[in-house]
C-alpha cells in the first residue's frame, strides 16, 4: 500500500461518479489522519473480509453432519440455506442508524464480536432453536458489516475506491473458498467431531475484533461529527425515489441469486451429468477461487472508466455461456463452464464498487449500501429454492438452467443503468 494517507472527509462536493474515485480529493489538513491509523484501517478492513462468508461456507461442508446431531428434519436445514440472505435483508438496514449514532468503526468491532461469539456458541448449543439462534447472531454480524464496508472504504480512501474495494472483495472470496475447502479436512484433524470444525472459525472472528477496537475508540467520535455535518451540508436524497438506487439493488439481488444457486446446486448438476462427487466439489471450488483475483482487477477497472455498462454486459455474456454449455455439454465441458460461471460471479465486486461511486458522500453511501443490499438479498431468497422445486417437478436440469441463463438477462439491463454516470444526489 502507499504510504500517503488519503483524507477521511471532504471539504467541497465532487462532481460525479467516477472522477470522486480518480482524482485527488481537496482535504483540511487537520483531519488527515495518521499513517499508523490508515494500515489499521487497511489491516481491519481485511481481517473483517475475510470473516463475512465462513459462517455461511463452514456450515454448507457440514451440514449432513450437524442435520444428523442436532436431529434436525430435512424441511428444517433446508429453511436453514435460507437464512443469511434473509438476515442480509433485515439486519442490513439497520446498520446506517447504528453507524450515525455509535460511528462506522464501532459498529463493525460489535459486528465481529457478534460473529465470534456467534460461531463460538452455534455448535454448542442445546438444539436446533440454540444452533439458530446462536447462527443468527453471527450474521447479524455479518449483515451490518456487509453494510457498512463501502461506507468505511468511502471514509477512508475516497481517492482509490476502487482499488481498497477490490482488497476489500479480494479477501472477502479468499475467506468464502478457504472455509468451503478447508472445514472438512480441518474436522477431521482436529478428531473428526463436526461442533469442533464449525467453532474453530470463531478465532479468526476474534482476531478481527482487534484492529476495529483501536478504530472505534481513536475515530468513533470524528465519525459520528463527519456523519452530521454531511448531513447539514447535503441534505439526504429519498433513496426509494432514486432510479439509480432501485437500478442499483436489483442487480446487487440478481448477482446474488446467481450466486446462491451456483453455490448451491452446480455441484449436484455436474453429478448427474456423471462428473464424480470429488470432481464436482474441486469445481465448485474452482467457481469460487476465481472471485479472489477479479475480485481485485474489476473494481479497479471500474473506477477509470465512466460508465460501467460494459465490465456488466462482459461479465453478463461469461454466465450466458457458462450456463449454456451446462445445458448442452456439462460434463464434456466442465472446467470451461465453471471457469466462465466463476467469472460471471465477479458481479458482486463490481456491485459494491457502484455503491461507492453513485453518490458523493460517506453518508449517501451508507444510505446506499443499506438500501442495495438489503432490497437485493430479499430479491434473492426465492430463486435457489424455486431452481430446487423445477429440478424436483421436472425431473432434469433444462429449466433450472434455462431460468439461471434467463434471470442473466435483466442482470444485464439494470446493471448497464446502475453503471451510468451519476450519483443518488442527481436524482433529487
Amino acid at each position: 500500500m502507499q504510504d500517503e494517507t488519503p483524507t477521511q472527509t471532504l471539504t467541497e462536493p465532487q462532481a460525479h461518479g467516477p472522477a470522486l474515485t480518480d482524482r485527488t480529493a481537496v482535504v483540511a489538513p487537520d483531519r488527515r489522519p495518521a499513517v499508523w491509523l490508515t494500515r489499521l484501517v487497511v489491516v481491519g478492513i481485511v481481517l473483517a473480509a475475510l470473516n463475512l462468508r465462513p459462517a455461511i461456507t463452514s456450515l454448507g461442508a457440514l451440514l449432513e453432519e450437524a442435520r444428523v446431531g442436532l436431529h434436525m428434519s430435512g424441511s428444517v436445514a433446508g429453511v436453514l440455506t435460507s437464512v443469511p440472505p434473509l438476515c442480509f435483508a433485515i439486519f442490513g438496514i439497520a446498520a446506517p442508524r447504528l453507524a450515525r449514532r455509535f460511528g462506522p468503526g464501532a459498529v463493525v468491532c460489535a459486528g465481529m464480536a457478534a460473529i465470534a461469539t456467534g460461531l463460538l456458541i452455534r455448535p454448542f448449543a442445546g438444539g436446533t432453536a440454540g444452533f439458530l439462534a446462536a447462527s443468527a447472531l453471527a450474521l447479524m454480524g455479518i449483515a451490518v458489516s456487509n453494510v457498512l464496508m463501502p461506507v468505511i472504504v468511502k471514509r477512508y480512501f475516497p481517492d482509490r475506491v476502487g482499488s481498497m474495494t477490490g482488497l476489500y472483495s479480494m479477501a472477502l472470496a479468499l475467506g468464502t473458498s478457504v472455509a468451503a475447502a478447508a472445514t472438512v479436512p480441518m474436522t477431521e484433524a482436529l478428531g473428526g467431531s463436526w461442533r469442533v470444525g464449525l467453532g474453530i472459525w470463531a478465532l479468526l472472528a476474534v482476531f478481527a475484533v482487534l484492529p476495529w477496537i483501536g478504530l472505534a475508540r481513536d475515530r468513533g467520535a470524528a465519525d459520528r461529527s463527519t456523519l452530521a455535518a454531511q448531513a447539514q451540508d447535503s441534505p439526504a436524497p429519498r433513496i426509494t425515489r432514486s432510479p439509480t438506487a432501485w437500478a442499483l439493488a436489483c442487480f446487487f439481488g440478481l448477482q446474488a441469486t446467481g450466486a446462491y444457486i451456483t453455490m448451491g446446486w452446480m455441484p449436484q448438476i455436474f453429478r448427474d451429468a456423471g462428473v464424480p462427487a470429488g470432481t464436482a466439489g474441486v469445481l465448485l471450488a474452482v467457481t469460487m477461487v476465481m472471485g479472489v483475483p477479479l475480485a481485485f482487477v474489476i473494481p479497479r477497472l471500474a473506477t477509470r472508466m465512466r460508465t460501467q455498462g460494459p465490465i456488466v454486459v462482459a461479465l453478463g455474456l461469461c454466465g450466458l455461456t457458462g450456463y449454456t454449455g451446462l445445458l448442452f455439454a456439462p460434463a464434456a465441458g466442465a472446467w470451461a463452464w465453471a471457469l466462465l460461471l466463476g467469472i460471471s460471479n465477479c458481479a458482486f465486486p463490481l456491485a459494491l464498487t457502484m455503491i461507492g461511486m453513485r453518490s458523493r458522500t460517506g453518508a449517501g453511501v451508507g444510505r446506499l449500501s443499506a438500501f442495495v443490499q438489503s432490497t437485493g438479498y430479499l430479491i434473492s431468497i426465492p430463486g435457489p429454492l424455486l431452481v430446487g422445486v423445477l429440478y424436483q417437478h421436472s425431473g432434469g436440469w433444462e429449466l433450472p438452467i434455462a431460468l439461471m441463463a434467463g434471470l442473466i438477462v435483466p442482470q444485464m439491463a439494470v446493471g448497464v443503468l446502475a453503471g451510468r454516470d451519476r450519483t443518488i444526489e442527481d436524482e433529487r
